[in-house]
């Protein structure tokens, strides 16, 4: 009896795991040395243009609105450029959610319909939608200018917006499509089992559970509009009705070509600052977004 309990602790003494022995943390530090550099030279690329537009916008500098010393003279001077900043400001943020609003409604219920009904040329469909990102920007926004003119919307924000949604709609509705597919079924027909209709199951259950999808898609339409030059340049032709890129670029050609370089960077830095404080506030969702279709189920 005294054999057999000695056999059984030794049995459980060569089961018992043993305890790791952890890094110390000048190994640590070692071997996590070339992560740190290599992403602190990253955001060093990255972050030096701006910091320096930032810097630059509100040094003095001769031939700018801001001649010597520090000051906002550059910001006073885009303040007061035509309009007026707040105009154009006005304009763009217009036209950014209006897309933001379009391509949610387009793709969301797009998205949804790919990822959940089965109906004849579903995944014809589908690439078909894809294949706008083949085709050239540039090339379709004459012929659209001309559609635009016919339909009343010429000259008008709602139509730059209906434009930029176009272009957006590929990208939304895949990145919608995963988001739904990563959602099981079950959670479907558990809606329905409780007596909820397609769509208060859609509205209820399915858009809360591809929340990170939505921000994700309504961040990337967001910055994409308020960052588009090209479109407004070729849709607008009322200076009222510019954009804010629109502006400042209108803003560099001066008179006997004398460049206003102060006041152009304080328009690139009022231009960065919502895109940078959407994504600080909003990367968790952004990161979850594009995670959601890794692992489906």
């Amino acid at each position: 009896m005294a054999l057999q309990t000695q056999s059984a602790t030794e049995l459980i003494r060569v089961d018992e795991p043993r305890p790791r022995v952890g890094r110390s943390p000048a190994m640590r530090l070692v071997l996590g040395l070339p992560y740190w550099l290599f992403t602190t030279a990253l955001a060093i690329i990255f972050l030096y243009p701006l910091i320096w537009t930032a810097v630059a916008s509100v040094q003095g500098r001769a031939g700018t609105s801001q001649p010597e010393g520090w000051g906002f003279g550059n910001y006073v001077a885009l303040a007061n450029y035509q309009a007026g900043v707040w105009v154009y400001l006005g304009n763009s943020l217009f036209v950014s959610l209006l897309t933001v609003l379009l391509t949610l409604a387009v793709s969301t219920l797009g998205g949804y319909a790919f990822a959940r009904f089965r109906f004849p040329g579903k995944n014809v469909l589908f690439l078909t939608t894809l294949a706008i990102l083949m085709v050239p920007y540039a090339t379709l926004l004459i012929p659209l200018y001309v559609i635009l003119g016919a339909v009343g919307l010429s000259n008008s924000l709602v139509g730059v917006a209906i434009v930029l949604t176009m272009f957006q709609l590929p990208f939304s509705m895949f990145m919608m499509r995963i988001s739904f597919e990563s959602i099981p079924r079950e959670l479907d027909e558990a809606a329905m089992v409780d007596g909820c209709s397609t769509w208060s199951a859609l509205w209820r259950v399915l858009l809360p559970a591809v929340k990170p999808g939505l921000v994700t898609v309504g961040l990337f339409a967001f910055l994409a509009a308020w960052n588009d030059f090209f479109a407004p340049l070729i849709l607008i032709t009322d200076t009222n009705r510019m954009t804010l890129p629109l502006a400042v670029a209108n803003l560099r050609v001066q008179v006997q070509g004398v460049i206003d370089y102060g006041a152009t960077e304080a328009g690139v830095v009022v231009l960065a600052l919502p895109c940078i404080v959407l994504f600080l506030v909003l990367q968790r969702h952004y990161v979850r977004g594009f995670m959601s279709g890794a692992f489906k189920g």
